[in-house]
């Protein structure tokens, strides 16, 4: 399954993945996150040491990580501050933490934390509104999916929806 998080308020970026995807017999989901009441991870670790597997903040992002347990790939759809993915984005990749356990194995070269639920990755790919440093946010992409145990499907901007979703 892949998980759709569009953290921005344009649904025709939405649709148009939709309008794509149902051609396909791809099982996706998109979750409109902008509406969405989703914290910054305070860093207190519960989730790792008190309850492992749930985050201590009780806001709507606990919806997605339950999506996310049943995704192979996760999409993060975006608006561009500063460079960057918003605020909102970069919280939502950031609250995943509950997604892992805080033992470590190697990964080649690389201290990786493993897994919950069974899971052997996620891969994960990143969709642009607006102008930005793209080789930045595909290292970023690149990043992420290496946290998430998975690999990149890379970053692309909004006018690339059709390639975008060919990657799915």
């Amino acid at each position: 399954m892949i998980l759709i998080i569009n953290t921005t308020d344009d649904r025709d970026v939405s649709e148009k993945i939709r309008s794509e995807l149902r051609s396909t017999s791809t099982d996706f989901d998109i979750v409109e996150a902008s509406e969405m009441k989703i914290g910054n991870c305070i860093g207190c670790n519960y989730c790792w040491l008190k309850t492992p597997g749930i985050c201590t903040i009780k806001d709507d992002h606990e919806t997605i990580l339950r999506k996310m347990v049943g995704a192979e790939q996760v999409w993060v759809i975006s608006d561009v501050t500063l460079d960057f993915v918003t605020p909102l984005a970069k919280n939502i990749v950031d609250r995943t933490i509950p997604l892992a356990t805080m033992n470590l194995k190697f990964k080649g070269d690389q201290m990786r934390h493993v897994l919950r639920y069974g899971k052997k990755g996620y891969d994960f790919g990143l969709i642009i509104r607006g102008e930005a440093d793209m080789d930045y946010l595909k290292r970023w992409s690149e990043r992420v999916a290496v946290n998430f145990g998975g690999r990149s499907r890379g970053a692309f901007g909004t006018e690339d929806i059709k390639e975008a979703v060919s990657c799915m």
